[in-house]
């Protein structure tokens, strides 16, 4: 399955723009946004986006009986697997959702499971700290620009994503 890429200048969050174009009857796709008014984590948490990193969410539908535990897994290792291949940086995986640098996070996955007539569609909100990250209490943060010399284009990141994704849809349905 193709996805589409549905680009934003400001979204109040990628998750919630996706949710729009499922009520939509837009089943599939790729959600980009430069900004996120209230982007958001696990738990309820906030997802603070600062200007310059990636907020995305893909959603696609799948099948009835996949876990969300191994949806979780299937999700971080395809983002694990792109910063080896392709930005060539090692990471460490924390679950249920976080990509560390360094023991530092540089990447969170939310997944939500949406229902629409008799579709299951999973969304899956990626942020990806690309120049700068975040300062919060919890934990430490970090960047890829501070491991990565080469200017990362934020729009070709979005492509190699989308691209693992449809890839490894099988795994999903």
């Amino acid at each position: 399955m193709k996805l589409k890429i549905y680009s934003f200048k400001n979204v109040k969050s990628t998750n919630d723009t996706a949710l729009r174009f499922i009520k939509k009857n837009i089943l599939n796709g790729v959600i980009t946004s430069e900004t996120q008014k209230k982007g958001r984590g696990q738990y309820g948490r906030n997802w603070i986006s600062n200007k310059g990193n990636l907020f995305m969410s893909i959603f696609f539908p799948i099948k009835n009986k996949i876990e969300p535990k191994r949806i979780s897994k299937i999700n971080l290792k395809i983002i694990k697997n792109i910063f080896l291949k392709k930005i060539k940086i090692g990471t460490k995986v924390k679950y249920p959702n976080d990509i560390l640098i360094k023991n530092k996070k540089v990447c969170g996955i939310l997944q939500e499971i949406i229902y629409n007539k008799s579709n299951k569609i999973l969304i899956i909100g990626i942020g990806i700290n690309i120049i700068n990250s975040p300062k919060i209490n919890e934990y430490e943060t970090t960047y890829l620009k501070k491991y990565y010399k080469k200017k990362i284009k934020l729009f070709n990141l979005v492509k190699i994503i989308k691209s693992a994704f449809e890839k490894n849809q099988s795994y999903y349905v």
